[in-house]
């Protein structure tokens, strides 16, 4: 194998290990087994991204991943019931389809404030936030935020300036359907305590 040839293996490991949950090693493995499937799987995988490379984008409207200006979910119609879902990050949005409860619109935050990685309300999607409150007819916002410290000043900044125009709500937290209070930290514990209903 001549030098070129493996250093350009090299690099796709060294692409592959930049991904979400692999490492170099696991990135090794992966590019070893496309080669070996390489009718089955690493042509049709370079293909597929190239089309998704040239065909992605951001919705306009929330921020949703699709190919169009205006995600699937936005242009849908049956969709618009004055409910809108704030997320931090596209991953979120997906998992509450998968749940397929929600029947409302989305806005994607791209992440949430934080002031030691000095991220500010304008490097979100804050401001399109609070113009489609004032221009969508929106009756409630649900913060689906992660419940961490970053996620909950962003929910609580996003409360103040929506101030009294619109119903805000969040989702509920504590014991998770299947949990054993044995396996959960404090915090979820004492959340669960405060969000208890009647039986």
């Amino acid at each position: 194998m001549s030098q070129s040839s493996t250093s350009q293996i090299e690099h796709l490991i060294a692409l592959m290990a930049k991904l979400p949950g692999l490492g170099p090693r696991s990135a090794r493995r992966v590019v070893l087994h496309l080669i070996r499937k390489r009718a089955q799987l690493l042509t049709p995988l370079a293909a597929a991204l190239t089309d998704v490379a040239n065909s992605a984008r951001e919705c306009l409207n929330c921020g949703n991943v699709g190919t169009d200006d205006i995600c699937a979910i936005c242009g849908d119609e049956r969709r618009k019931n004055g409910e809108i879902c704030v997320v931090e990050d596209v991953s979120d949005l997906w998992a509450m389809e998968r749940a397929g409860q929600f029947k409302g619109r989305y806005h994607v935050l791209g992440g949430t404030l934080s002031a030691l990685d000095a991220v500010g309300p304008e490097d979100l999607r804050i401001p399109r936030l609070i113009d489609r409150v004032a221009t969508e007819e929106v009756q409630e916002v649900i913060l689906a935020l992660n419940t961490t410290i970053d996620g909950q000043t962003t929910a609580h900044y996003i409360a103040d300036q929506l101030g009294d125009n619109v119903t805000i709500t969040s989702l509920a937290q504590g014991v998770p359907i299947g949990g054993e209070l044995d396996y959960l930290d404090d915090g979820t514990i004492g959340a669960a305590l405060k969000a208890r209903k009647p039986f």
